[in-house]
């Protein structure tokens, strides 16, 4: 079959509309993500056996059950037990969110974890409080010294939202199957979204070396 590229031309408006959908879904799940992450972290290097035990469960789940999986019960699942109703896009968010959570607080605990105990005893002995400790001095060294593995999972994120197309939320991979039922053809379709998805990789990517350079600059200086 010859490649006819040409018949993508009335398709732009919808691969940008899907293009936002997709990066709307992306950035919504990573801030949700950052914020359930920070306090499951906290959880896995509390003393609480009890809050040990609940991050360490929370953890094993998102990283047993297939994201696939996750996004049908989340959508299809939980509204028939608890009455609760999301839409395609509440639904993505959520799942893809509470899974990067998961990873992004594993990392997370590494870099608190690997932070010179000194920094603690000097800020315990000058009578800071906890909570401050945690927010002015120990998490941003964290956050500073796992920034490319949060680039990463960022990365990651982003190709995992093609899930959401399964509950028929119209992105980027949704929209190259309509476009593929209205027109039967599917390499000129899939091989545009597979651009797009490289081509916003590939600015992530280079956001996050300049991020890091910023960052290792500022502690130079």
């Amino acid at each position: 079959m010859k490649l006819d590229f040409s018949i993508l031309i009335k398709y732009i408006p919808n691969f940008a509309s899907a293009l936002l959908v997709t990066v709307e879904v992306t950035i919504c799940s990573l801030v949700l993500a950052l914020l359930l992450s920070i306090p499951l972290s906290l959880c896995k290097i509390s003393r609480s056996r009890i809050l040990q035990g609940f991050a360490t469960f929370y953890t094993s789940i998102f990283r047993g059950v297939p994201m696939l999986v996750q996004v049908f019960m989340m959508y299809f699942g939980i509204p028939l037990v608890t009455g609760l109703k999301f839409n395609a896009f509440q639904a993505g968010v959520l799942v893809f969110a509470m899974n990067s959570a998961a990873y992004i607080s594993e990392s997370m605990r590494g870099g608190i974890n690997a932070i010179d105990r000194g920094q603690y005893e000097a800020a315990m002995a000058l009578g800071v409080h906890y909570g401050s400790m945690m927010k002015d001095i120990i998490l941003p060294q964290a956050i500073k010294s796992i920034l490319p593995s949060l680039v990463n999972e960022l990365i990651g994120l982003l190709k995992n939202t093609t899930l959401i197309a399964s509950i028929g939320l119209v992105d980027l991979l949704r929209t190259g199957q309509l476009i593929q039922g209205a027109t039967y053809r599917a390499f000129e379709p899939y091989f545009a979204i597979a651009v797009f998805y490289y081509i916003l990789v590939m600015i992530l990517s280079y956001a996050g070396k300049l991020l890091e350079k910023k960052v290792n600059k500022s502690d130079r200086g």
